[in-house]
């Protein structure tokens, strides 16, 4: 294919044009060595052609993405399904690679059938906003509400509760239809997720609107090179199985606490034991307490030797008593032959 300049200054035009939306040309045009006025008529060409759009007069002018909304609401009724509802979305989200709309294909349809099955709601509205550069998909539903239903469901003291339950995967309230996988695998798929219910946020990508209902929102960037296998093979230790689960420390610690007792370490553990290696993440932890890292790297790690606990992001403060409690536990850990 023959080398196309242009096409490569427009390029760099829609990565760069939202870190950069007032210096844009004088950025291109020192990159690509060419004047001003060359990449002003690219940046021209691409407002007609509505991949970007400007606003103010002359110097003082700023460029952005367009985004194109597409909105479109379904009645939970007999008969509503979630491959139909993304046969009406796929067209707007559009000619991306392959890869990109099986990432998409199998986000949508997992969390469309999530509010048809659980949501004990009446309507899903489903919202695609798409520009140059990468998509983003909401759908929302009426109904109870993802965290409270869980909550109910398990019976747990809190509803923050269910946020670590869901991100360790496995976790469902309806065995008989789902394995408790979807959440957890469509969440890694993307490069932002997040799910909104009341006062509450999955990730925190987004800030809690306190609004009923739940809302999962979803982006990607439309060149990724990600594929629906690479995330499913990340989280198997065997050809086939959901064997490994990470479990973001952070969303166990609520406002105004510190992680140091032993009873949150085990709402942490819960179901880690269905896991052959578990991942424990310790962003945005800056201390955790003698007994909560003894609980889960000293009693829990002697209690299934065939586990593998791993923990990543800790500050050295986190790490030093991590690694306490596990040189505590080696001393008096028994050999595999003997606990057998």
């Amino acid at each position: 294919m023959p080398y196309d300049r242009g096409e490569e200054i427009r390029h760099y035009i829609v990565r760069q044009v939202e870190a950069h939306p007032a210096d844009i040309a004088r950025l291109a045009a020192e990159k690509f060595e060419v004047q001003p006025q060359s990449v002003r008529r690219h940046l021209r060409q691409m407002c007609a052609q509505n991949i970007l759009i400007v606003e103010g007069q002359t110097r003082d002018r700023i460029y952005r993405l367009k985004s194109n909304v597409w909105r479109k609401s379904y009645p939970i009724v007999e008969g509503v399904s979630e491959d139909l509802a993304w046969n009406d979305a796929a067209p707007i989200v559009g000619k991306l690679p392959e890869n990109v709309m099986s990432i998409w294909n199998t986000g949508f349809t997992e969390m469309f059938n999530n509010a048809i099955d659980h949501s004990g709601g009446t309507e899903i509205t489903v919202a695609v906003h798409k520009t140059a550069i990468n998509t983003e998909i909401e759908i929302r539903d009426n109904g109870v509400g993802i965290f409270k239903k869980i909550q109910m469901a398990a019976n747990l003291p809190d509803e923050r509760h269910a946020i670590i339950e869901l991100s360790k995967g496995k976790f469902t309230t309806d065995r008989t239809k789902h394995t408790g996988e979807g959440i957890f695998f469509t969440s890694k798929m993307f490069d932002s997720f997040d799910i909104l219910s009341g006062d509450l946020s999955f990730t925190n990508t987004r800030p809690p609107a306190g609004a009923a209902g739940t809302a999962v929102w979803m982006k990607l960037d439309n060149e990724s090179i990600r594929t629906p296998a690479d995330v499913y093979n990340a989280y198997s230790v065997d050809d086939f199985g959901f064997d490994k689960t990470e479990v973001p420390v952070k969303m166990a610690q609520f406002a105004g606490q510190r992680l140091v007792s032993r009873s949150q370490a085990k709402r942490v553990l819960a179901r880690v034991g269905e896991f052959k290696v578990a991942s424990f993440d310790f962003a945005g932890v800056e201390m955790i307490g003698q007994a909560f890292a003894d609980e889960i790297f000293r009693v829990f790690r002697n209690a299934h030797p065939n586990i593998q606990l791993e923990s990543i992001n800790a500050v050295p403060e986190v790490a030093r008593m991590i690694q306490r409690a596990m040189a505590s536990g080696d001393e008096n850990r028994p050999s595999p032959q003997r606990q057998a």
